[in-house]
């Protein structure tokens, strides 16, 4: 598993830490029962706070994304990645849809919006792209 740490961002070190998992649990790079490393372990490794990796494990088992066995450690617990795509799906459409009624007063055309997509899409690298 591997994790980055951005400290620059205004995104809490938990929720990098959360989004990074998920999003590897939802690709599949990490699938149901594979062992996560320890709360100490990753907190070492990120050189981050046992605190911060211990409430960035706990987030994702209140999501349902982990679960705990006591003694042993954390583990991917399994989900059902369509749901999860489909709640991504939602939200893309709806902000497209938004995308679209800001584009009326200003009177822009269906192709300017499609071309302001492409260039949007090729400014965006791959990693962040699945960093989102």
């Amino acid at each position: 598993m591997y994790l980055w740490i951005e400290n620059h961002s205004g995104t809490p070190i938990y929720d990098q830490i959360c989004r990074q998992i998920r999003d590897q649990i939802v690709s599949g790079a990490l699938a149901a029962d594979d062992p996560l490393p320890s709360i100490r372990s990753l907190a070492k490794d990120l050189k981050i706070s046992v605190i911060t990796t211990k409430r960035a494990y706990e987030e994702l088992e209140k999501e349902g994304f982990l679960y705990t066995v006591p003694g042993k450690g954390c583990f991917v617990a399994g989900r059902n990645t369509d749901l999860i795509r489909e709640k991504a799906l939602t939200e893309v459409r709806d902000a497209l849809r938004e995308a679209v009624r800001l584009a009326g007063p200003p009177q822009l055309k269906e192709e300017e919006l499609v071309q302001m997509l492409h260039e949007a899409w090729n400014e965006v690298d791959d990693d962040e792209r699945d960093r989102v």
